[in-house]
């Protein structure tokens, strides 16, 4: 039976959708061990096991002088001598004495206590050192790591941090998964690749260059299909062989209940359509299926819309089958400056700007076809399916673009 014959389901609530993909999808990015240098972006596969101890001694955390903090008093403490990051102390302690000492440097045994150097009035041979706590101001060996320690969770994206942490480990190289294929295309009669003029009725398709630079984002293997015409035949081959080579499918466009939106009739008769439509606003017509054992992810052609769709879904579908730990994007409450009304039952995710004052304020342009709405925005608002009205001042729920693309 075609789609449009069909009676369509009732919209899927976006968390709804989201508990049934992780339900669906599992880890299919396999492990491979890559040199830590070129494992920036990558999701970690295992956690690493610490053999070191990170700081491997007691050292100073500020430039000063290392005492023993019963010595200190108001009389001065002879020097004893100078301590440098890589160069610990050869002779040992003398009683009494205060040492010049650098931050990173290592803390003799029979130390306990580094003054900041603001602090010291220096004389000849002597310094005068207030009173002090002792352990002030010095790093305790494996405060940060102990041997045993596991610093990096497994399911966690390699970052500069972590990056740094692997090197303090001594780590040459980490088991990451591999990077996951994606098979990008676009739908439509109407779209053209940006070059040449645009024919009567044509635009220019804005939608495939957005997605690859999320999926790039995210560490995504990119094979781009470019546009394929509105006529099911060319679209259930071109999608057909593009399962046979890849982890996921993305496309935009054609999802909706036009004459001339296939995409779900495809991949009915090619798989499964696991949930079509989403009661979110931008992005209702959101497909989820399979093109015979490969996960395809069916967005809008609005721009607006398959940008929140893909952050909204598409971010978490690369994350279940690349194995990445990803938490859900945190909400911060910030009071509206706007008064605004919505029907009940479905999620809405206005385009919204922080102001100097604190506030939230809409972006102007409210269309799903209106990307510079997006660039003039700092992220969305949440309002959930009961809430039907915001006044003036009423805590909203806001989403930067930061926490959604990451």
């Amino acid at each position: 039976m075609a789609p449009s014959d069909q009676s369509p389901a009732a919209p899927l609530r976006l968390d709804a959708a989201l508990a049934l993909l992780h339900r669906d999808l599992a880890a299919v990015a396999e492990a491979e061990n890559v040199a830590t240098a070129q494992a920036g972006g990558r999701v970690l596969a295992a956690a690493p096991v610490a053999a070191v101890t990170v700081p491997p001694a007691d050292c100073a955390a500020m430039d000063g002088w290392a005492v023993r903090a019963a010595d200190l008093g108001p009389d001065p403490l002879p020097v004893g001598g100078r301590i440098a990051a890589g160069h610990p102390l050869a002779a040992p302690v003398r009683p009494g004495h205060a040492y010049r000492i650098f931050t990173g440097a290592p803390l003799p045994a029979g130390l306990d206590t580094v003054v900041v150097q603001e602090e010291a009035e220096e004389r000849p041979g002597a310094v005068v050192l207030p009173p002090s706590p002792p352990g002030a101001n010095v790093r305790r060996a494996g405060e940060s790591v102990a041997p045993g320690d596991r610093p990096l969770a497994a399911g966690r994206r390699l970052g500069p941090a972590e990056l740094g942490v692997a090197a303090a480990l001594g780590l040459t190289e980490l088991p990451v998964r591999r990077r996951l294929r994606v098979a990008l295309a676009s739908t439509g009669d109407e779209l053209h690749d940006p070059g040449p003029a645009l024919p009567p009725g044509g635009l220019y398709d804005a939608n495939r260059p957005l997605l690859r630079a999320l999926l790039a984002g995210w560490g995504a293997e990119i094979a781009d299909l470019g546009i394929i015409p509105d006529r099911p035949d060319r679209l259930a081959a071109r999608l057909a062989e593009a399962a046979a080579g890849c982890d996921l499918i993305v496309t935009s466009g054609g999802a909706s209940v036009g004459a001339e939106d296939h995409l779900r009739g495809v991949v009915a008769r090619l798989g499964a359509v696991r949930f079509w439509r989403l009661a979110i606003k931008p992005g209702k017509p959101v497909l989820f299926g399979r093109i015979g054992a490969t996960p395809l992810l069916g967005l809008p052609g609005n721009p607006v819309s398959v940008l929140v769709g893909m952050a909204l879904v598409g971010r978490p579908v690369l994350a279940r089958l690349g194995g990445e730990d990803l938490p859900p994007p945190r909400r911060f409450a910030v009071p509206a400056a706007f008064a605004l009304r919505k029907g009940a039952g479905r999620r809405e995710f206005p385009r919204a700007r922080l102001t100097a004052d604190g506030t939230a304020s809409l972006v102007p342009n409210d269309s799903s076809g209106a990307l510079t709405a997006v660039t003039a925005a700092d992220g969305l608002l949440d309002l959930a399916e009961e809430r039907t009205e915001i006044r003036p001042g009423d805590p909203v729920p806001f989403l930067t673009f930061a926490e959604l693309l990451r």
